[in-house]
């Protein structure tokens, strides 16, 4: 399989990045690493998918391995999930081991993964090449080995829903159809938070089309904290982390990527936040958060919210140039940095997560949806170009846009068989 065809069948990283996996894989690493962690509470995608779709992991992890040229690969699971690794150790194929990762969050973060598995740092604002590694998750393997269009998307469906499960859906689905397929929410109103608790975004309704970084849909009562975290609003955010910031440290102390030695202090955005006029939180560290949210969801004590403290001085750092001026080898992680790993357990008794169900088996469940809305731009890059007319009709597989000429994207490929309806902004298809 070639570059050119994973390019053809629209893949790209289906942990919610987006990026298109052609492009990702033309580089070159001495080691592979495939990231099965999934260490956002409640999710279990990656876990299923090795234990019933390994045939396709294994066959797209040779062809990524043989596109960078990668001699080994290291497939990186949660230590407690002893029966996927049983399963899949009679199947490692040469040169393809299993390393076992602590049940903690953010253990799925790259730079994390990178440096538990190979003991190397990526330097600051860069990227697993520059220690010699690659990185992708399951599903987009799986997406490679299946050597098709990308029409489905696996994901799974938690929170206050009957029966949490893991499903594999037409892209363009709503969320509200997805959560049917798991009995219905159990509480009413509902709100959904898309990809895992930590890091998601709050849905803007149940009509909401599931795209190809779907990784989750956690339903949770309307009241719920984290949908109240989710939802608010940056001055909001300023006015209370003005008022109430006793720099205690904590985000610091806890941020994961300060643990690896990166300069990334988020106590010391919280306190620009509170001594300048108009509130300019711009310190050249806050361009290395990975908004994972430890922060601001566990470490304060006063529920303040630097991740999106730093998040929204980013533009303002790369535009006067704060940038990371040092050498890789000046980069070390901090002594205590293995003592203040995050369990999951501690992780979901904060979230206020203990009263769901912490399950998602795979299940074989039959859509017959009457309509999906394809949005052109669910990749990193600009959106993708209509290649189709209102009034076309389109089969499963065919192609409803791609790139512009030159431009970073990916192919985007109808899920069902039906008419096309609208091209504006996406492509609505009727059954």
């Amino acid at each position: 399989m070639t570059l050119e065809r994973i390019e053809a069948h629209g893949i790209v990283g289906a942990g919610g990045g987006g990026f298109p996996t052609a492009v990702k894989l033309r580089t070159r690493a001495s080691i592979f690493l495939v990231n099965a962690a999934e260490c956002e509470p409640l999710l279990h995608k990656d876990k299923e998918l090795l234990k019933h779709r390994s045939e396709a992991m294994f066959r797209g992890l040779r062809v990524a391995m043989d596109a960078v040229g990668a001699g080994e690969a290291v497939i990186g699971v949660k230590n407690k999930y002893d029966d996927v690794m049983a399963a899949l150790k009679p199947q490692l194929p040469s040169g393809v081991r299993l390393f076992p990762l602590t049940d903690t969050y953010p253990a799925g973060d790259e730079f994390i993964l990178v440096h538990d598995i190979t003991g190397k740092v990526i330097p600051p604002g860069g990227l697993p090449k520059d220690v010699g590694a690659a990185v992708t998750n399951v599903e987009t393997l799986v997406n490679i080995g299946l050597d098709r269009p990308v029409t489905h998307k696996y994901l799974t469906v938690a929170g206050a829903v009957k029966t949490p499960v893991t499903l594999r859906v037409p892209v363009g689905l709503s969320l509200a159809e997805a959560v049917e397929a798991a009995g219905g929410a159990t509480v009413a109103p509902y709100a959904i938070l898309i990809g895992g608790v930590m890091m998601a975004r709050l849905a803007e309704g149940p009509d909401q089309p599931i795209t190809k970084t779907t990784g989750g849909i956690i339903v949770l009562p309307i009241t719920h904290p984290l949908v109240l975290r989710h939802g608010a609003k940056w001055p909001q955010i300023a006015r209370v982390g003005r008022s109430a910031c006793d720099q205690c440290r904590f985000c610091t102390e806890m941020c994961p990527r300060y643990l690896i030695g990166h300069p990334i202090e988020p106590h010391a955005a919280m306190r620009a936040l509170g001594f300048t006029e108009p509130p300019n939180p711009t310190i050249a560290g806050t361009l290395y958060c990975c908004e994972c949210n430890l922060c601001s969801l566990y470490a304060c004590p006063e529920d303040l919210d630097p991740k999106n403290v730093c998040v929204e001085s980013k533009p303002l750092a790369r535009e006067r140039g704060l940038v990371f001026k040092g050498q890789p080898e000046d980069v070390k992680p901090h002594p205590l940095a293995e003592g203040r790993r995050v369990p999951t357990t501690r992780l979901m008794a904060r979230l206020g997560l203990n009263e769901f169900r912490n399950v998602g088996p795979l299940v074989e469940h039959e859509f017959r949806p009457q309509r999906v809305v394809l949005p052109l731009k669910q990749h990193a890059g600009p959106p993708a170009e209509p290649t189709v007319r209102p009034g076309a009709r389109v089969r499963v597989g065919d192609l409803v846009a791609q790139p512009a000429e030159g431009q970073l994207g990916a192919r985007i490929h109808s899920s069902i068989d039906g008419t096309v309806r609208s091209v504006e902004g996406s492509v609505e298809i009727e059954a």
